[in-house]
């Protein structure tokens, strides 16, 4: 079922980024391309599917919030742009292909990341048949999460910390802010969207909690026992770049305890929903066994 859905969604992001970032008739046409060829280079359109699975488990529709879950994808595909950065991560490889600026140079590498940001904003706010206060609060929450109280901030933590030994707090706090905060916002967004009472977003965003926490752990460990053919990046990159992560600070088996409880505490969030919620269950037990 989660495979089935998450291929379904996957295709109507898809063709709605394509309309979004348009390829013909646009000036100059090369900030264009330089945005797909980011935006279509793999992703598994994560951010964009728990939006449209939190819609549905509370008996909303996903699919009728395109364009915010578009705008969530375009602001991830402009950090991993930025990440993957020489003054960043300096990584070559993304999802198995060259990084942006391998292709296109830094300056544009810099640029496409750019506009695919300020576009995003453009996008969710042209998101039809929601009253203009909710999508207001929104994406101004999406704003925050993206911004240097979320992501942003966390990856200044990320860039300052490497080769300082940081404490679990520390960590936590990283990875809540730049990789968990944009979780957190596509959940809150798709329950807000659909009009979900108080108590459903409380719990979502526990799930999201959770989710985001789960997902961070399983990352790092990947870094350790993953292989550069299935990740689409070289293996290690942490230890190259000197990261504290939570393999490092505690141990392989520690930290895939600690993922286990968290795919747990996601689970017990949703006790309340019913089979509405099957696919957000799906997804974060889908993290335990992941290979990318």
């Amino acid at each position: 079922m989660l495979k089935q859905y998450c291929q379904e969604k996957g295709k109507i992001v898809d063709h709605a980024l394509a309309a979004f970032v348009p390829s013909e008739n646009v000036y100059p046409p090369k900030i264009f391309e330089a945005m797909r060829y980011s935006l279509f280079a793999g992703g598994k359109r994560l951010r964009p599917i728990l939006l449209m699975a939190a819609a549905d488990s509370i008996g909303g529709k996903g699919s009728d919030y395109l364009n915010v879950a578009c705008g969530l994808e375009m602001i991830h595909t402009y950090s991993l742009i930025h990440d993957d950065l020489p003054a960043m991560d300096d990584d070559d490889y993304r999802r198995g292909k060259l990084t942006s600026h391998k292709v296109f140079g830094e300056g544009m590498a810099i640029l496409a990341g750019d506009g695919l940001l300020t576009a995003a904003f453009t996008v969710m706010l042209a998101q039809p048949g929601v009253q203009a206060d909710v999508l207001i609060k929104v994406v101004g929450e999406i704003s925050n999460a993206a911004g240097a109280l979320g992501m942003i901030g966390g990856q200044v933590i990320d860039l300052s910390s490497e080769g300082e030994k940081i404490d679990i707090d520390t960590l936590s706090y990283m990875h809540q802010a730049k990789t968990g905060a944009l979780f957190k916002a596509a959940v809150r967004a798709g329950a807000q969207l659909a009009g979900g009472e108080e108590w459903q977003v409380a719990s979502l965003t526990e799930y999201a909690k959770q989710y985001g926490l789960a997902f961070q752990i399983t990352d790092d460990i990947l870094d350790v026992t993953g292989t550069q053919e299935k990740i689409g990046k070289p293996v290690g990159s942490d230890v190259k770049n000197h990261k504290a992560t939570y393999v490092t600070l505690y141990s392989l088996g520690e930290a895939q305890d600690m993922a286990d409880q968290a795919v747990t505490n996601a689970l017990q969030a949703l006790k309340q929903f019913g089979q509405e919620a099957d696919i957000l269950r799906e997804l974060v037990r889908a993290l335990l066994t992941r290979d990318n």
